[in-house]
């Protein structure tokens, strides 16, 4: 990646974060770690692992209304293969949260046996939630919370600014100051997060971004674009000039009929966003 395109990961947030975290994991009975379902990788930081030590959790595949259903799936067994519950959810409209519940006492199955088995049966489950910025963290949370919005009153927390919410089923939310930010050691994963949006456009270069966008689709997804754009027989095109194709297809265009690859760059971004694509996995 050029100098142009490099993403700064910021380690003195993080620090902060990650002391926020491992102090409020003794007031928790697990961790649910809320994931964009396109980038299910990249849209996580590998500390996580690290932070939350043995405390079970529960992975919420957001967005998962735009991304590759098959490879959700396949992401979903691959999780369960290491003993992490998945759920695949779009935090907005609140499909697959009515999953949420069961999904937390399946994988607080043993916390809920030793409760019963001390005379708490029915003790509430405190869960901590945690993800990167525009991963969906804040919606999940004002979904869940709902009608029981009010605030679980007079519980101890390390940080004056924790709020704990009560969702029904008895479960109780936590949800921490504290943001996790990807690391962007691989310039790939800056890339990726671009393409979702989860990285200002200002920050790159709109064209690059683009670019990088066409060579994953021409390879993984090349029925999209022939569908989407009308073109035909584009295989041994360098992306640029892909962009520039589509470009002329839709009739963007600038002085002495050169096409407008920026033009079609936001355009070709806003498309993949807002699933006028169809529904696409970037790893």
């Amino acid at each position: 990646m050029n100098e142009k395109a490099t993403v700064q990961w910021f380690p003195g947030h993080m620090a902060k974060t990650r002391r926020i975290i491992k102090e409020n994991l003794k007031l928790v009975d697990g961790v649910c770690e809320i994931v964009d379902a396109r980038v299910p990788e990249s849209s996580r930081n590998p500390e996580l692992d690290k932070l939350i030590e043995r405390k079970p959790r529960i992975v919420l595949l957001n967005k998962a209304d735009l991304a590759d259903e098959n490879a959700t799936a396949r992401k979903i067994r691959e999780l369960k293969q290491k003993g992490v519950v998945a759920l695949a959810v779009d935090c907005r409209s609140g499909r697959g949260l009515d999953k949420f519940p069961a999904a937390v006492k399946e994988a607080l199955s043993e916390k809920i046996k030793q409760n019963e088995e001390r005379g708490m049966q029915g003790k509430a489950l405190r869960v901590m939630v945690v993800g990167i910025p525009n991963t969906g963290k804040s919606s999940f949370i004002n979904r869940m919370a709902g009608k029981y919005r009010a605030k679980v009153a007079d519980r101890p927390g390390v940080t004056t600014v924790s709020q704990w919410f009560a969702i029904g089923s008895g479960i109780e939310l936590l949800d921490t100051p504290g943001v996790l930010w990807p690391k962007f050691e691989d310039p790939e994963v800056g890339f990726k997060l671009a393409f979702t949006g989860s990285v200002k456009d200002e920050i790159l270069d709109t064209e690059e971004i683009a670019i990088r966008l066409l060579k994953v689709m021409q390879k993984n997804y090349p029925d999209r674009l022939a569908e989407r754009y009308k073109i035909s027989e584009f295989e041994d095109l360098e992306p640029y000039e892909l962009l520039e194709l589509i470009a002329r297809k839709r009739g963007m265009l600038i002085s002495k009929g050169e096409a407008d690859t920026l033009r079609a760059s936001v355009m070709l971004l806003d498309e993949y966003r807002g699933g006028r694509l169809g529904r696409i996995t970037l790893e």
